[in-house]
């Protein structure tokens, strides 16, 4: 049970999730879903704003894009939550390496993380040694390695896997609130492509292919600090990991529900579209509109063709 914390205060959760495309065509999809989620869910004052988006180069990771964003996303907040924190010191602050195809993304000590890195975070006192990692490893197979992330005995016995299938949708709120995708993959045939429909079975039938494994730690050494606290954190982590869950399962539906958009694009050209988008952002975020303005033209044609995909 990962909500069976004990002192060490330490969750590791996995998922795993297939998808019908190259290791080269998800860098593509992966960047194109990212810029256009953040994009959907930035209105006025609210969603994402984006520090930082360049190459890097280290020992570590080698060659990747780093990005570091802020996110504002205070109307989601529950009601309930506000007991513990007011809404507007709810945010997320991500810093992100993508070194493809390894990714690692970090949550700063000083955030709380709420329901998932696109969402929510808090960032409050009373949790300032919280932290949250994820680690994601990109390989060109159907789901069947056991220790992609190299973990010892003991962790590999604690740990949680889950396979997520992007052919089947979640019907639960949290995948609403992260805009859970309508199309019906038993159904959806790429014009560009030829991929699809995704019927039982799909994950053993389709080439190229190419699964996600997703690592999830989250430490929270905050027991022994009284009930109050306790139970504040253990609602948090409760929405964070049911928050997670929901968009790793929509962003990867999105990355194939999109294909025919961003079927055929290169990297620059990839690339040249976030700084579109972010730039766009950033000045949403600093300079929102008021309720009675219309609509920027451009994301009304976004959200249409999104609405014809």
């Amino acid at each position: 049970d990962p909500y069976q914390l004990g002192n060490s205060a330490v969750i590791r959760l996995f998922s795993r999730i297939v998808m019908p495309m190259s290791l080269e065509e998800y860098r593509v999809a992966q960047r194109f879903m990212v810029a256009k989620m953040q994009q959907k869910h930035t209105k006025g004052n609210e969603g994402v704003e984006v520090l930082e988006n360049r190459p890097f180069e280290d020992e570590t990771f080698g060659k990747g894009q780093y990005t570091s964003k802020i996110y504002r996303l205070r109307s989601k907040v529950p009601t309930w939550l506000t007991t513990f924190a007011p809404a507007d010191a709810l945010i997320i602050e991500e810093e992100a390496w993508n070194a493809y195809p390894k990714c690692k993304a970090g949550l700063p000590k000083s955030a709380l993380y709420i329901t998932s890195q696109f969402v929510f975070v808090l960032k409050c006192p009373y949790f300032t040694k919280f932290s949250l990692t994820i680690e994601t490893v990109y390989v060109g197979n159907k789901g069947q390695l056991e220790n992609v992330h190299n973990l010892n005995e003991e962790q590999l016995a604690a740990r949680k896997v889950e396979f997520l299938d992007i052919a089947l949708p979640a019907k639960d709120s949290w995948s609403y609130v992260v805009g859970a995708s309508s199309i019906d993959f038993s159904r959806f045939k790429s014009a560009k492509s030829g991929r699809g429909p995704l019927t039982v079975g799909w994950q053993d039938r389709c080439d190229p292919v190419m699964t996600a494994y997703k690592l999830v730690t989250i430490d929270a050494p905050y027991w022994g600090f009284g009930y109050r606290l306790e139970q504040a954190l253990l609602a948090v982590l409760f929405l964070g990991l049911c928050g997670e869950r929901a968009l790793f399962l929509e962003g990867h539906r999105n990355c194939f529900g999109w294909i025919d958009e961003w079927f055929g694009m290169t990297l620059e050209q990839v690339f040249e579209l976030e700084q579109q988008i972010i730039t766009s952002l950033n000045q949403q975020i600093r300079n929102p509109k008021n309720e009675d303005e219309e609509e920027d033209p451009d994301l009304e044609c976004e959200a249409d063709n999104e609405a014809k995909s």
